[in-house]
């Protein structure tokens, strides 16, 4: 289903995202905005992710 591997694709960003931040924090000379502006891409992936779930149980 294409739904699933979109899903599936987007988790994958959203790990990605998350390595790459705990990688950034560990840096003292990170800018705050750096680390701001990847919370807030991994948040709309994650609202991305439930959105397209919550479609795929409708149908």
């Amino acid at each position: 289903m294409a739904i699933d591997t979109h899903i599936q694709q987007l988790e994958e960003k959203h790990r990605e995202l998350d390595n790459q931040l705990s990688q950034m924090m560990t840096y003292p000379g990170t800018a705050d905005s750096e680390i701001a502006e990847m919370k807030r891409q991994k948040l709309h992936l994650k609202d991305r992710i439930s959105q397209l779930r919550n479609e795929a149980s409708q149908h």
